[in-house]
Parts: structure tokens; sequence; C-alpha cells
């Protein structure tokens, strides 16, 4: 057969060939077939139900038709012997791969001339002993460890997360980048400057620094200085506006109130400066000073928004946490999975139960004031009753109130936009809040890549090499962070790989099974001395991993632990708070209670050690679909989700402190206007009073905000 004719060779030519060599060897015994050294057959055994893989060809045939792979044929093929008057069984050609190069002129091929037999479940037929056979857990770890999954994220995913992220935080982002923070901070600087000035003219005239004479243009510039500091605020009195509107009453509203009230006070005051002996000064400067609260706190609102939505923005990831009920023993769990940004941009802009809080608040006190300058209208004037009502408005609400929840909110976002994870509104605040179980995973403690292998001693007389795939085979089968590890070091060392049976975590540092029908016995070296093996008290090592062959110390591995930021800090931040209590959930025999301790530095009193079996169990429960999601963190490690839990219970606390706080300082002034009233003691009702009265309460209202830097 020349070059072309093997290159035009046809398949019905390779099934007639296979055909007639099956006729040929069909007349001899199966077991005593002779092949001639021209041309290789193929053996068919006789047995019943037997199907065999009919892939044997020619080597010059095949190294000339397997120049390119353009087609898979499933061909089955039914073969007759004619001498016996048998059908033999079915021989199943199974991708049969072939190329050859096709004359223009050639016919196509036509699969409706082949017979189609129903095909027949293959069996397994063992396969003949052979002196370079070896035992299959005896292979290379290259040809049998199976591969580790490699995570992904495909790029359908990815484009619909960007189209998300574009749609919702990029383009929130944007507007509020449009409107700025410079218009604020311009407002800020020129009404602290408006508040030193009229509390400065304020203490002089209290002092009596200020001639008579001069009266009437102090009284004017404190006039001047209240209607200037509107005006830089004159988005919040609309903003309060808007808020009485829609029946949604805040602390601008009230503020309004307030800048009504002693507008009218200053005229009045303006106008009777001729008339008295003693005129007094309007309230401006405890005015200006809320007026500075309340645009402070906008600023924080909108440079807290916009953190936030820069975060996400930039995400390529987003990690959620959400609550279970019933984790474990009862207790609710603060489980991981994929976070939903829906959940974010829906609960972002609704109000709080605080919010709620402070608007009935606001709404009680307006009521409050409007009735203590009618009742002292009604006991000492008209001008008594606009001064009042007045201080009672800028009296119960102390300055620092209109930052009590904006303020820790922003203190807090600060530190989460380095880690990369935001809260999810209120909503995220009040679940995270709560007493929870948090489950640690291995990643969390000992990310891949922070376990390495400082030093290695072998005693007694067995191999090394076997050694160290006898520890392989047993740390493979824990999966753990020495799995990795170990799996290299065996790999280098062009070792094999073992099959573990009976496979054992002991729960206190060590692992066993049965290698080569050999126990064998991984783990610390107080878990090899409980379990009977005679280990040297010289050795000194912080952290090893023994080998233990038949009772008998065979290796010393010295394993290091480099230092991860993100799960110190985490696993810190985590057993640090009251609520919260750290589960281990992983099944790595050497994250044990006093490796944690020891490693990390923390107390490990608040963290639960489950036996084997509920960690298993624990490890299979997942966050449900209807969960939302509380907490989403664009960064890698446990240190932006333990920042999420432990900073939302820290602003909670803050926040409702802070609100009980400023009430109580509220409802104090309230009640000292109201004496002050019935007793007729107005002269009492200074603005250098109020302005200290305001600073006073300011003190520990600031501090509270402080809370959730601390985390």
């Amino acid at each position: 057969m020349d070059e072309q004719e093997r290159q035009e060779f046809s398949l019905e030519d390779i099934i007639r060939e296979f055909g007639d060599t099956h006729e040929e060897t069909s007349e001899a015994p199966a077991e005593t077939l002779e092949t001639e050294p021209e041309e290789e057959t193929v053996t068919i055994p006789e047995t019943e139900n037997s199907d065999d893989d009919m892939t044997i060809l020619d080597d010059t045939l095949a190294e000339e038709l397997s120049m390119e792979i353009t087609r898979v044929i499933d061909l089955p093929v039914k073969i007759t012997d004619e001498e016996e008057g048998v059908t033999s069984d079915t021989i199943r050609m199974d991708t049969v791969r072939f190329a050859k190069a096709e004359p223009k002129n050639a016919e196509p091929l036509e699969e409706e001339a082949l017979p189609v037999v129903q095909e027949t479940a293959p069996q397994e037929e063992e396969e003949p002993f052979s002196e370079g056979w070896e035992p299959e857990y005896e292979q290379p770890i290259a040809e049998y460890a199976p591969p580790r999954p490699i995570l992904i994220h495909p790029r359908s995913h990815m484009r619909e997360l960007k189209a998300k992220l574009v749609a919702g935080p990029e383009k929130v982002y944007y507007k509020l980048l449009e409107k700025g923070l410079g218009k604020l901070q311009a407002a800020i600087f020129f009404s602290l400057i408006l508040v030193l000035l009229s509390a400065a003219t304020t203490i002089m005239h209290t002092a009596g620094m200020i001639s008579i004479y001069r009266m009437k243009l102090l009284v004017f510039c404190q006039f001047m200085a209240l209607l200037i500091s509107a005006l830089f605020g004159s988005f919040q009195l609309i903003d309060g506006v808007i808020d009485i509107v829609k029946k949604r009453f805040s602390l601008n509203s009230l503020l309004v109130f307030s800048f009504i009230f002693c507008c009218a006070d200053a005229i009045i005051c303006l106008y009777r400066v001729p008339q008295v002996a003693d005129p007094r000064v309007p309230c401006c400067a405890a005015f200006s000073l809320q007026m500075i609260m309340s645009l402070w706190s906008t600023y924080q609102k909108r440079n807290t928004a916009m953190g936030q939505m820069d975060t996400l923005r930039k995400a390529t990831h987003l990690e959620g946490v959400s609550v279970t009920e019933d984790y474990y023993e009862g207790n609710r769990g603060l489980l991981r999975g994929e976070g939903r940004l829906e959940d974010f941009m829906d609960n972002y802009y609704k109000p709080s139960t605080l919010d709620k809080v402070i608007s009935v608040y606001a709404i009680v006190t307006t009521c409050l004031s409007v009735a203590l300058g009618v009742t002292a209208g009604v006991l000492h004037g008209l001008d008594a009753g606009f001064q009042v009502a007045a201080v009672t408005t800028l009296a119960a609400v102390p300055a620092s109130m209109f930052v009590t929840l904006s303020r820790p909110m922003a203190v807090l976002e600060r530190r989460l936009h380095h880690l990369g994870a935001v809260l999810c509104g209120w909503m995220g605040v009040n679940g995270l809040s709560k007493k929870a179980m948090f489950p640690l995973d291995r990643e969390d403690l000992c990310p891949t890549g922070s376990v390495k292998l400082n030093g290695v001693k072998f005693y007694g007389d067995r191999d090394s090499d076997e050694i160290v795939a006898y520890c392989a085979a047993l740390c493979s089968m824990d999966g753990g962070a020495l799995a990795p590890v170990f799996e290299q070091l065996l790999e280098n060392r062009n070792g094999i790989y073992y099959e573990v049976a009976n496979f054992r975590d002991y729960g206190n540092g060590g692992i066993g099974g049965e290698v080569n029908a050999e126990p064998v016995l991984v783990g610390t070296l107080p878990f090899l001395r409980s379990m009977g093996v005679d280990v040297p008290e010289s050795i000194k090592v912080s952290h090893a991993v023994g080998v233990s062959v038949d009772g008998e110390l065979c290796g010393l591995f010295a394993i290091t632990y480099d230092s991860v930021r993100s799960a110190n800090t985490g696993l810190a931040t985590l057993t640090s708070f009251r609520g919260l209590r750290p589960v281990i959930v992983t099944d790595d025999f050497m994250l044990t209670n006093d490796f944690i301790r020891s490693h990390f530095s923390v107390s490990t009193k608040r963290i639960w050690f489950p036996e084997q079996e509920e960690r298993a169990a624990l490890r299979t429960k997942k966050a449900g679909e209807e969960d939302p999601t509380l907490a989403i963190s664009t960064g890698n490690g446990l240190a932006p989700i333990a920042y999420c839990v432990t900073g939302a219970k820290a602003l909670k606390n803050a926040s409702r402190l802070g609100v009980i706080i400023h009430m109580i300082g509220g409802i104090l002034g309230i009640g000292v206007m109201l004496t002050l009233t019935l007793l007729g003691a107005l002269d009492l009702l200074t603005p250098a009073n109020l302005f200290l009265y305001e600073l006073v309460w300011m003190v520990p209202g600031l501090l509270i905000t402080e809370w959730t830097r601390s985390i």
C-alpha cells in the first residue's frame, strides 16, 4: 500500500479490516491465539456479556491517520461468526479519533450504511497481571492525587455585578460628588466665626463691659448675626419645612421654630432698647451653635454616604453576613455567603428606630415650648412669652443632639472604608448587634500560604520518603492548613501517595489512621505523648508536628505559622465583645485551644470548640435565601467582617446612649424653663446662661460619639 492509498484509506476499509481480522482469529482458541509478526490483530474473548473497546490499530496506520482531530464517532459494529453460526457480542468502538486528507472528489461518509445494534451495559473485567503493575495507591502523587478546586468568578457573574454597582452605588456616588462638601465646610467655618463673635459679645455684656449707649448697636449686631447664621443654614431650614409638610418632624423642623421665636425676640429687644434701663440681648449664640451642629450632621451624613458608595463601586466581589436562627444550641448564628447589593440599597435611607424616637421628641418639645411661651405671655406679658418660647426651644435640644446619630456612624465608616466593608443601614446594625455565634473556619485563622515548613528531623531506621508519604496521606485526608505543605513536600521528593484506612480525628491536636496496613499517628507533641508515644523531653519546638508509626516516633516537622494581621485583629475583636461567641468549625487538628491562645494571644474563654461531629454539621449550614444581608465586605480576610459585627454593636450602643443623654438634658432644660416661668425669675434667662448650658451638655454628647473609634 503506497503513501496515497494509505491517506485515502476509508472508514469502510477500517471496519472491513477489523472484521476480517476477527474472522481469521476466531478459528483458534482465544487463550492460545498466535499473531503474525506482519499484522497485529485484536483478541475478542468469547465469554458472554463481554464488551471490549476495540481501538487497537496498526502502528504505522495510526501514526499517519492521527494528524488532526476532526471527528469523534461512536460506531457499534455487529460481527457474525459464519462458520459456527453464532453472533458474537457487540464490539463498541468508543471515541475513535482519526483524521485524513480527503481529496476534493472524495465521496462523503455515509453513516446510514453502518448497522446499528443496541448497546449492552459494559461490565468490569479484571486486568491481567503483569510484572510492571503496581497497586493503585502507590502511584505517583502527581498522577493520583485529585486536584484542588479553583474558585473562579464567571464573566457573566462579573458583568452582572458590575452592572448593579454602576446602576446603584456608583450612580449615587457621582450625584453626591456633584453636590460636594465644600459649601458645607464653608458654611460651618463662617457659622463658627459668628458663634465666637456672638458668644464673646454676650459674655462682655454679662460682665458689664459694654456701655449702655452701645446696647442698641450690640442688639442690632446680634440680630444680624442671627439672620446671617440662618442664611448659612438655609438648606437646613428648608429641609425642616419639607419635613413638616411631609409629616415627618425632625430636629431641623424644631430649628425652624427656634429661628422664628428668636427673630421675634430679637425684634422686641431691638425695639425696647431705648425704653428700658437694662435691655436684653437675643439668644443668637445658642441658635448659631445649633445651626453649626445641624450643618455638621449633614456633612457627616453626606461624607458617610460617599465613603460607603465608593467602597461598593470599586468591589470585585461581595461577601455578605446574614443571621440564621437556631444555629447552635438554640443560639443565633452569623453566617457568611454572597452579599446582595439590593439589601444595602433598599435599607440605606430607611430611618432607624432612634430617628423615630427623636422625631417624636421634637414634636413634643415644640408643643411644650409653645405652651410655656403662651403661659409666660399670659403671666408676664407678650415680650416674656416670646423670650420663654425661644429659650425653651433652644434648651430642650442640646446642640450635640444633632450629631448623636450621624457622628458615630461617620467615625465607624472611616474605619470600615479602609477595610472595604459597609453596613446595610440600620437594619444591619440592629441585626448584627444582638447576641449571636460567629463560626470560624481554617481560612479565617490560617489562610492559605501562612503555614510553612521550617525544618525536619527523622528518627529510627525507616525510610524518610516513606515517613513523609505517611504524614502527607493523613494530612491530606484531614484537609487542614498542613495539607498543602506536605503535599508540596511529597511532590518535591517525588514520593508516592498512600490511601488511608480507618481515619480518625482525635480532636485534641492529632489525627490517626492505617497507612499501608500500619497504624500512623500525626499531631502535636503533647498529643503523641498522650497516645503513649515515647517523645524525648529534650525537644523544644514551639510548633511542631510529629509522626508516629506503630507507636514509635519516626519524624518531627517544625512548622511556622506566619502572623496574618487580618486574622489577628479580627479574632481579637470578636473575642472582646460580650454577646458574641466565636465557634471553631474547622476540622484542622492543629487549631486547638492551646494553639489559638498562644499564637493569637487572645483569651479563649469566649471561644467554643464543639466536637468533630458537631463541627461537620455546622459547616453544612448556609444562610437562607430569605435571610437579608446585614453587612457586605469587599475585602479578604476575617477583619472586615469582624469589624462590621463589633462596629454595629458599638454604633447601636453609642447612638442609643447618646439619644438618652441628650433627651435627659433637654427634659431638664424644659423643667428649668417651667420653674423660672412660674416663679417669675425671667432675669436668669440670659443668653450667656443658655450658651453655657449648651456647652455643658455637649461634652458628654460628643464623648459618647467617639465610642465607635475604639473598636
